[in-house]
């Protein structure tokens, strides 16, 4: 497979998440937030960082780049979309994924190895898991508590859009534990922890990361 990683002005871990598609057997293509063209691939990764210095709110004015103009209408169409972090972020401006992303109610920047329990395996970006497994990978964010109105929560919750939940104490104040989110149908997922540092034993908690970055081709493929 050929995924596109974005670098948006104050990405940082887009070379990270290149490595983590190389890793899981993928092709890593770099994309630039300037321009509109995919370069034919078949999935898109928005990494983590701080887009523009997370002026205004986080992902806001990324959500205006002339590449997410493309990718929200290939993602409208069914190609996989992963935001991880500030990617996350980045989707739920963009409307692709519901609920929003606002400072830890801690007030405070949070790093650390997280536990967390697979909701839904059954999207592109998680079939190599299994709903109940738990992993951990590493979390690192100063606005990452997931919001969205009572309504909103009871849908996705009723309709399996949950992704990913924390484990243990909440890390952030995120609504219902909620780490990560799909959309309907299940090609877009957002998660708030990072998986991309968690895909060799080397220089990360373990590889538990690494399904995030081998389920697209074993969906598309089995």
């Amino acid at each position: 497979m050929r995924i596109g990683v974005v670098t948006f002005p104050g990405s940082l871990d887009d070379v990270d998440a290149q490595r983590a598609v190389r890793i899981g057997g993928n092709e890593a293509v770099a994309l630039w937030h300037g321009d509109e063209s995919l370069q034919g691939v078949d999935a898109v990764v928005l990494p983590g960082g701080f887009s523009y210095g997370d002026y205004l709110r986080c992902g806001a004015i990324s959500r205006f780049s002339p590449v997410m103009t493309t990718i929200v209408e290939a993602a409208e169409r069914g190609m996989p979309v992963l935001g991880i972090c500030n990617g996350f972020q980045v989707l739920c401006e963009s409307h692709l994924l519901p609920g929003a992303l606002v400072r830890n109610n801690h007030q405070k920047f949070v790093c650390r190895d997280q536990r967390l329990r697979i909701e839904n395996a059954s999207t592109a970006w998680t079939s190599a898991f299994e709903v109940g497994q738990e992993i951990t990978v590493v979390l690192k964010n100063g606005e990452g508590s997931f919001v969205a109105d009572e309504a909103t929560l009871d849908r996705l919750e009723g309709e399996g859009q949950v992704v990913a939940r924390y484990l243990g104490a909440d890390p952030n104040g995120s609504q219902r534990a909620i780490a990560g989110v799909t959309n309907a149908a299940g090609n877009v997922v957002g998660l708030m922890p990072h998986p991309e540092h968690a895909v060799e034993t080397l220089t990360g908690p373990g590889t538990d990361g690494l399904g995030f970055f081998t389920s697209l081709a074993e969906r598309v493929f089995a």
